[in-house]
């Protein structure tokens, strides 16, 4: 049996993450924490917390895990650089699962984004294409982020120098080394990703589009259940899934 806290608890995934976890029989909720609740009056009676808060709450909450001991399944998105250091600076003690995306399938994608770009060589343009719900307050995604940091990462260049953000007005003929990036946000859309290779002549594109915040959930409590009893360390949903 698995005890976990849910951080989140009343926004649209700790929802979702409360009623998959009710279906599960070796999992077992022993906190709901959100704006206004105060975790450590539960955290004691826990195995992990899974947090899928808001991103400004992240570290604070990683920092309670360390001093308790307990592990970590972070589904947040949109921290800043300090705040991502200070987290993984606390992964020394305790075993941590971040991933931008807790979907089997989005890992897969992950998996073939890398395979794909490692074939078709520098010759081919990259883009990423995301869309999300209207209601979503960062932008890029964060499992958008995490594909143009692989393409970046299989070409050997720092995303930050490569990436474009959108196209306005008179910007010139697209570089060989730029990582086009496009955020649409409209409707109730839960989640696409699509990865574009680009040559003259052809063109290969790996989507991925969510229905459901179910398949997340069920993915971020698979996580948790994997995630307990590991060495302290950062861990993605790659190793949980067997794919790194």
């Amino acid at each position: 049996m698995t005890n976990i806290i849910i951080t989140g608890s009343r926004g649209r995934m700790g929802q979702m993450l409360l009623t998959c976890a009710s279906r599960h029989p070796n999992l077992n909720v022993v906190g709901e924490v959100d704006l206004g609740d105060d975790i450590r009056t539960c955290i004691a009676s826990c195995d992990v917390v899974i947090d899928f808060s808001f991103h400004d709450a992240t570290l604070s909450i990683a920092r309670l895990c360390a001093e308790n001991g307990k592990a970590l399944v972070i589904g947040t998105t949109g921290h800043k650089d300090q705040e991502k250091q200070a987290i993984v600076e606390l992964t020394l003690k305790v075993p941590t699962v971040w991933a931008s995306n807790y979907s089997t399938g989005v890992n897969t994608l992950f998996w073939l984004t890398r395979k794909a770009a490692g074939i078709l060589g520098p010759s081919f343009d990259l883009e990423v294409v995301e869309m999300h719900h209207r209601m979503k307050k960062d932008a890029p995604s964060g499992t958008a982020t995490t594909l143009a940091e692989i393409l970046a990462d299989v070409r050997n260049e720092q995303l930050q120098e490569v990436i474009r953000h959108g196209r306005e007005g008179i910007v010139g003929e697209r570089t060989d080394t730029e990582i086009g990036m496009h955020s649409l946000r409209g409707g109730d859309v839960v989640g696409d990703h699509t990865v574009i290779f680009a040559a003259h002549g052809e063109r290969v594109e790996l989507t991925h589009k969510a229905s459901s915040r179910e398949t997340f959930a069920n993915g971020a409590l698979r996580a948790a259940q994997w995630v307990k009893g590991k060495p302290a360390g950062l861990y993605t949903m790659q190793d949980v899934l067997g794919l790194a």
